[in-house]
């Protein structure tokens, strides 16, 4: 388990969890807990650069393709990056608590693209089925992935492989193998949420930060994300100083699910159609954005604000490519791997760093 998780939290008696009030605007609850007042420089350091790498890291390269690219800063560009962003930040935000928890997620690309035709589906009966549908859906395949990981005590990467090819295989049984793609009326107001613009910015984007935010108060300031942190910080002690484990790993497994059909079904809103084979290896994006956003694959440490670094930060990788013009979106895949790649390598370096300070 990850060290930087296991000190007391003032106020809660739960390891791992941030005590309420002790975190400045914008600083992560854990490193506080983790540096106090004597902390040495080479701590702090290691501390920021594993919060605040990402965000660095994205201004550097949001800086280069600006001077590199005529094309990277026009509003067109930038909004086009906004929008295909916001539906795998959503997916990303439920995988941030999967994560933090110490669990993993395989299931989320193909409940993201169940989401969407379950979405384009239910328009023919109004925005609420629309909406409803998927979240109903894809919030139970999530439950049932939950209930059999913390009450059978399953491994969550078998588990959620379990439900991606079964989601999978639901999405066929809907469109006959594939072969039927339902499309939705561009005159409704289902549509109307994924194609319609608020101050010049794409709707779903305006939903997405929202949610960040409420996924932000909820991991940071209510007594559900201090479950979180504890069960991710050391799950034997949190059930010991009261924390419903079992009851918060179901939790955060069904968030993840109802995530990832929100954000199918917005997707589909801003395509108008249910796309079948749109989902394939977006369990790996969002991963690698939550990785690359701070968050530690053992658990117990991360915040939902660098996920959203980390998934505009792939998205900028992925623009970048695309404006080289030369080169083939399978080099997106390669850059993407061995940056991840190299972002595990810096978080455990940085966790040992701080360990032996």
């Amino acid at each position: 388990m990850n060290g930087t998780a296991t000190s007391g939290a003032s106020g809660t008696g739960l390891p791992g969890a941030p005590g309420a009030g002790s975190a400045a605007p914008g600083q992560d609850p854990d490193v506080l807990d983790d540096e106090p007042a004597g902390a040495s420089r080479g701590e702090r350091l290691s501390a920021l650069a594993q919060q605040h790498g990402a965000l660095v890291t994205l201004v550097v390269a949001v800086i280069a393709a600006s001077l590199s690219f005529d094309t990277f800063l026009t509003g067109d560009n930038l909004e086009n990056m906004a929008v295909s962003s916001a539906f795998l930040a959503v997916v990303a935000l439920g995988m941030t608590f999967v994560i933090i928890t110490g669990g993993i997620d395989l299931s989320v690309g193909s409940l993201f693209a169940l989401g969407g035709v379950l979405a384009a589906w239910g328009s023919r009966y109004g925005t609420a089925v629309a909406l409803l549908l998927p979240l109903a859906v894809c919030g139970l395949i999530g439950l049932v992935n939950g209930l059999l990981i913390a009450r059978s005590r399953l491994a969550p990467f078998i588990v959620t492989l379990a439900a991606m090819l079964g989601a999978r295989g639901i999405l066929l049984a809907v469109t006959d193998e594939g072969t039927e793609t339902y499309l939705v009326d561009k005159s409704s107001f289902f549509a109307t949420l994924g194609q319609s613009k608020l101050l010049g910015v794409g709707l779903p984007v305006w939903i997405t930060l929202a949610l960040f935010v409420l996924g932000a108060v909820v991991l940071r300031r209510g007594r559900f994300g201090q479950y979180v942190y504890a069960v991710g910080g050391n799950e034997d002690a949190a059930a010991l100083m009261g924390a419903p484990v079992a009851r918060t790993k179901t939790a955060v497994y069904t968030l993840s699910g109802l995530c990832a059909g929100l954000a199918g079904a917005l997707n589909a809103a801003w395509l108008v159609s249910g796309v079948t084979i749109l989902g394939n290896g977006m369990e790996l994006e969002a991963i690698s954005a939550v990785v690359i956003g701070g968050t530690l694959l053992t658990g117990g440490f991360g915040f939902i604000s660098g996920s959203l670094v980390g998934v505009a930060l792939l998205k900028v990788i992925q623009n970048v490519i695309n404006q080289i013009g030369s080169l083939d979106s399978a080099y997106q895949q390669v850059v993407s791997g061995a940056f991840l790649a190299l972002v595990v390598v810096a978080q455990t370096w940085l966790g040992r760093r701080r360990r032996v300070l």
